[in-house]
């Protein structure tokens, strides 16, 4: 009898969670690598979001709390919604998780049937078609292309919707891409959907905050109030707020969903971590102005990227609205040949093999599927940064 199930024989690992640890293995031998890969802020968790967390531990919040999040910081949620959204919530169709995953998770779970379909643009994070399959869902691929600034068009998303789609999950700003949707651009989807009531929607909001060039951020329950009771608004406080490893996030839903959301959670993590939750009261009610002094930098730092990558032979690199990735086609490196002497026929070679001649670690472009391109996340030093510019655009000249 074999141990391991079908199901997880469907999926695969975390692509950019495994070239984040080679990277560091790659390290740990003593390799100069640097790494691009992780989609996490290099900046420290905020002093007074700490101190919440150690005042917390010496209150004593120690302890096992409601399945699905604290009432506090449940209330902070829906005054976060209310103000930044235009969202209107009560504490009861909030749900708090360990991290964004598990929300998505949690949702997929408890609504897929075996045969409903999901509808997810490409390129897509990772997670999301994995997520799906585990909950026995069908993925369904809604293609993009660069020329259109790798944004979703409404005829594609006709297209895709089928009577068995549940859900449409929808990423703005974007991960890989660092696109982001205008107000024009989201009613044009949105009307699409209204079109198909049997159509939920995720919408994963989680790098909202992570916006240059005066870009206003907008939520599709926020542009299209029609579509709010079939809507889950996720978001969280890991990018924006420089929390990552705290593991929280959030979303606001139907009640109906927000309870089948908990129940799936009672059977697995229970409460997310009691200090954790403290902390992101904090973050959430505290002072919001080191987000945009982060957003200076990470503008500054898109800007350098973008440049220098278009100054790299066969390399193109669209400049996003949002979040801390580009996504650059490496097509024109595609048949060249390095100087050891590998034919390069797919992204996997390409950054597989500027790894290993000038350590630089990026994530190829099939693992947010779509070819060939790949992800650099510049939420990293800006010396780095440039040090790695440096080496791609000496990988690329080297290429035959």
């Amino acid at each position: 009898m074999a141990l391991i199930s079908e199901t997880l024989k469907r999926i695969k690992p975390s692509p950019t969670i495994a070239v984040t640890q080679k990277a560091r293995d790659l390290k740990a031998q003593g390799r100069d690598v640097i790494g691009l890969g992780a989609g996490e802020p290099d900046f420290d968790t905020p002093d007074n979001i700490k101190n919440a967390a150690i005042e917390a531990i010496r209150r004593g919040e120690t302890k096992y709390t409601a399945v699905d999040g604290i009432p506090e910081l449940k209330s902070a949620i829906v005054a976060k919604f209310k103000r930044e959204n235009g969202l209107t919530y009560e504490t009861g169709q909030i749900t708090v998780g360990s991290g964004g995953k598990q929300i998505i998770y949690n949702a997929m779970m408890a609504t897929l049937n075996p045969g409903d379909e999901v509808v997810i643009p490409t390129p897509y994070w990772v997670s999301y078609p994995d997520i799906v399959l585990l909950a026995g869902g069908v993925p369904v691929f809604a293609e993009t292309e660069m020329k259109d600034g790798f944004k979703l068009l409404p005829d594609i998303l006709e297209k895709a919707i089928t009577p068995n789609t549940k859900w449409l999950i929808f990423n703005s700003p974007s991960n890989p891409t660092g696109a982001a949707y205008s107000h024009d651009e989201l009613k044009a989807l949105t009307d699409v959907l209204k079109r198909h009531p049997h159509v939920w929607i995720l919408a994963d909001d989680m790098y909202e905050h992570l916006v240059y060039d005066d870009f206003q951020f907008v939520t599709p329950a926020q542009v299209e109030p029609e579509l709010y009771e079939r809507t889950l608004t996720m978001n969280g406080v890991s990018k924006s707020y420089c929390m990552t490893g705290w593991r929280i996030g959030y979303a606001g839903g139907p009640k109906e969903l927000i309870g089948a959301i908990a129940k799936v959670q009672s059977q697995s993590t229970s409460n997310p971590t009691s200090i954790s939750q403290w902390a992101a009261v904090e973050a959430l009610n505290g002072p919001q102005g080191f987000i945009a002094e982060h957003n200076v930098v990470f503008k500054e730092r898109r800007d350098l990227v973008v440049s220098m990558l278009n100054q790299a032979s066969g390399i193109r690199c669209p400049t996003p609205e949002g979040a801390f990735y580009v996504y650059p086609s490496c097509a024109g490196t595609i048949g060249k040949t390095t100087p050891k002497g590998t034919l390069l026929v797919t992204d996997e070679d390409f950054v597989r093999e500027l790894l290993e001649a000038e350590g630089v670690a990026v994530v190829q472009g099939a693992a947010f599927g779509m070819s060939p391109f790949f992800r650099i996340s510049y939420a990293t030093a800006t010396s780095a940064l440039e040090d790695a510019c440096q080496r791609i655009q000496r990988f690329c000249g080297s290429l035959r």
